[in-house]
């Protein structure tokens, strides 16, 4: 099997929200579970909430359904969502 390219976006809960701290617990969830993280970035949405994206690694025999109920778990996560899969070469 090879290695798929995956985006993800995590909304957080709200503005007052440490991105920061978010981004380093959900880059350590995403590798503890086989990831490699390759890019976060954050993006703007509105009134000052930003969206957190992360592109990583995932092996294509693994399943993922179960990484946005999971990340969702985090503490000031409010939603996380894949949006974007292809195989990497």
């Amino acid at each position: 099997m090879g290695i798929a390219g995956v985006k993800i976006k995590i909304m957080p809960s709200s503005v007052e929200a440490d991105l920061t701290k978010i981004k380093q617990e959900a880059k350590i969830f995403i590798e503890k579970k086989g990831g490699k993280c390759r890019e976060i970035t954050e993006e703007p949405i509105a009134f000052g909430l930003k969206a957190i994206i992360i592109f990583f690694e995932w092996p294509e025999e693994k399943e993922l359904e179960e990484i946005e109920k999971e990340l969702e778990e985090i503490e000031n996560i409010n939603s996380a969502q894949i949006t974007d899969m292809r195989r990497l070469i």
